[in-house]
């Protein structure tokens, strides 16, 4: 065996594999300028060589007729050691029969050049197929890159939307993310103990991620109450336990997505987490195994995740303190195998919550999701290897057609673009589109200053950070359509970074984005009356204060007078018609640029600038809201905050509106009164929290 190096910069490495000197010298001389050269006698050599460096080796040049291992038997090995996959081999031979072509190429060899050699010929078939070969190996890559993405912008979807509802709440943060692991270390628990679930990898994956939903539907409830640092009245907490159905209603109002499993199992999760296994749980009173095992499952975590967390109206128990609770029945009554499995890996989880809460979640989490990912999917280093070069045409040209993505190569030595036959027809355009800088129909299809954009992005591209990411609008057969872009830039001498130009994939986010738009926009209302709820008016309102200090704004907070009669009396189904009344009447009577928001039960808030005479708009608003709803007499006591006379912040304008709202309840409803200084401490203000526990 010989071999040697051509220059110590690092190089792709051909193997030429020859009997005779001759023509190893030839190839040598041939490629010698541009590539690391080793060279190997006869096959055996040549497998002895591949055993050590596999890895190192871009292509092999195989003569076939030799002594001790001829080349047809040097395939045969690469076929069973799997070199073939990754490896390509391109055939050096005088034999021209058919029947040698046919069976070279049938044992995997890429190409096959006859000799005599022509320098031209050599160097431009081992340089395309080394190319081939890399940009194949991309495209794969790309795939699993575009499976793990996915999967990461579904958690992160759903680490957003409770996100959202753990700052309502004024926790932590931490609150999900527990409730996602004892979620997963419970499920892998029952799953070894009992096949009755079917709690497969990816079931479990999936029950796990949806579990992050499982109080979304608290965004609905008036923060009041979600944050009051005590106990809830028996009233506040028939309101609290609404967040179940509430949050189910959401999660069934998803368009287009009712089928998905996600929705199904979140569904679940957000309706029946605070049912107890003995029937006394709540919304709907179901008993034992009539709950769906995701929502028994996700119950116990959150109960204990509950009890060892520190909220305001309590402190966090220990571990042990609460199992003692748990395994007692004090919180309800649970699965008694769940409690065994609770039993089983009660310290593990005390440990996996100290770990995780410490350091970094995001990181652990993706490398989670990529490994459960693997295991689901059967992804396999060797899986990840390119296969024969045509069986990987095959595969390339499959996907192109299969997987309704508009799928792109663009050559920067031609200036030229070259679309997927599914996405050419997508966008209804030709495959092949010249110089797209300057190309009419690329115009139409894409904004010129978009695709400046990615171009910019693409050639700042390095080699250690290839690939470039955007969400952009495409204009297809005449619709706008939001469209995600992920893209490689590709270079002709990495080392230079000579750019050559890019390949890459536009996907279609165009439902995914309005799904996201419409969740955004309910978490910023109110469910009922589709006013603001207040979490998101505080948030606008503060910040008008902060940027529009000149101004003189108002704040009215009012509430409807012996309300709990209409509930009483009619059902709370009329008094929830009595509030959408009231809510219609309030948007009638105020500009659309003044802020409504419902602040909880039967409370509301205007915000308004004026400029002469603010009790003529609050006079105006209190006349207007005087009516009757079918035989239910409409009256309110109405308090109101001056800025910046009674306070500069929002939350100063708010406790003056409140002080003056109680005053005008105490001295006979029906009423509206400015804050004024003698009113100070007529009211004490309570700063709130989740009260999930009942005592």
């Amino acid at each position: 065996m010989m071999w040697q190096g051509r220059g110590m910069d690092k190089r792709h490495k051909i193997l030429i594999v020859d009997d005779t000197e001759m023509n190893r010298s030839l190839l040598s001389d041939m490629l010698g300028d541009e590539y690391e050269i080793a060279e190997a006698v006869n096959g055996l050599e040549a497998v002895q060589y591949l055993q050590k460096n596999e890895n190192d080796i871009a292509i092999i040049l195989l003569d076939i007729v030799m002594p001790v291992m001829d080349g047809f038997e040097v395939l045969a090995m690469m076929n069973k050691g799997k070199w073939i996959e990754h490896i390509p081999v391109i055939m050096i031979s005088a034999e021209t029969s058919s029947a040698y072509i046919d069976q070279a190429y049938d044992l995997g060899a890429t190409d096959y050049i006859s000799r005599p050699f022509d320098v031209k010929t050599v160097r431009r078939r081992v340089s395309n197929t080394i190319m081939l070969y890399a940009k194949q190996k991309m495209l794969q890559g790309m795939v699993t890159d575009q499976i793990l993405e996915k999967e990461k912008n579904n958690y992160l979807m759903v680490e957003i939307l409770s996100t959202i509802v753990e700052f309502r709440n004024g926790e932590s943060g931490l609150h999900v993310m527990h409730i996602r692991i004892i979620t997963e270390i419970l499920l892998k628990a029952l799953a070894r103990r009992t096949e009755e679930y079917n709690l497969n990898s990816a079931a479990i994956a999936l029950i796990t991620n949806a579990s992050a939903l499982h109080d979304i539907g608290k965004i609905s409830i008036a923060e009041e109450i979600l944050n009051k640092p005590g106990k809830l009245t028996k009233e506040e907490f028939e309101i609290m336990k609404t967040h179940s159905a509430i949050g189910a209603e959401m999660l069934k109002s998803v368009p287009n997505h009712q089928n998905e499993g996600l929705v199904k199992v979140a569904y679940e999760i957000c309706r029946w987490h605070h049912e107890r296994y003995d029937g006394r749980g709540y919304p709907d009173g179901l008993k034992g195994e009539d709950i769906p095992i995701a929502a028994q499952v996700v119950s116990l975590a959150d109960v204990y995740d509950a009890l060892t967390s520190v909220r305001v109206y309590k402190p966090a128990y220990e571990h042990e303190k609460a199992m003692e609770m748990i395994l007692h029945g004090e919180c309800g009554a649970f699965n008694p195998v769940l409690l065994e499995c609770l039993i089983e890996e009660g310290d593990h989880i005390s440990k996996e919550l100290k770990v995780r809460s410490l350091g970094g979640t995001m990181n652990n989490e993706m490398r989670n999701i990529t490994s459960e990912l693997l295991e689901s999917g059967g992804i396999t280093a060797s899986d990840r290897t390119l296969n024969l070069l045509e069986q990987e045409r095959i595969k390339y040209q499959f996907f192109a057609s299969m997987s309704q993505e508009i799928q792109f190569e663009y050559n920067a030595e031609t200036d030229m673009i070259m679309l997927s036959e599914w996405g050419a027809n997508y966008l209804g355009t030709d495959e092949i589109a010249l110089h797209p800088m300057d190309n009419p129909i690329i115009d139409e299809i894409i904004d010129h200053d978009a695709l400046c954009e990615i171009r910019k992005n693409l050639r700042s591209a390095t080699p250690a950070h290839p690939v470039v990411s955007g969400t952009y609008q495409l204009r297809i057969q005449g619709r706008e359509r939001w469209c995600k872009l992920i893209a490689r830039a590709l270079w002709s001498d990495e080392e230079k970074c000579i750019y050559s130009g890019s390949i890459g994939k536009m996907i279609d986010i165009h439902e995914e984005r309005l799904e996201m738009n419409m969740l955004k926009q309910a978490a910023a209302q109110d469910m009922l009356t589709s006013l603001y709820n207040h979490a998101n008016a505080q948030k606008i309102i503060s910040s008008m204060l902060k940027e529009d200090t000149d101004r003189r704004y108002g704040l009215i907070l009012f509430d409807l007078d012996f309300f709990k009669n209409a509930n009483d009396q009619h059902g709370h189904l009329f008094g929830d018609r009595v509030l959408k009344f009231v809510a219609k009447k309030i948007l009638q009577n105020i500009r659309s640029e003044d802020i409504a928001a419902r602040v909880g039960g039967d409370e509301f808030l205007i915000f308004a600038e004026y400029r002469d005479d603010f009790s003529y708009v609050v006079n105006r608003i209190f006349d207007s809201l005087a009516d009757y709803y079918y035989n239910f007499k409409i009256s309110i006591s109405m308090g109101v905050a001056i800025y910046p006379k009674d306070g500069t912040t929002y939350e100063k304008l708010f406790q003056c509106a409140d002080q003056a709202l109680y005053s005008s309840k105490q001295e006979g409803r029906n009423q509206y009164k400015f804050y004024e200084k003698s009113m100070e401490g007529c009211l004490s203000v309570i700063s709130p929290m989740d009260n999930e526990i009942e005592d």
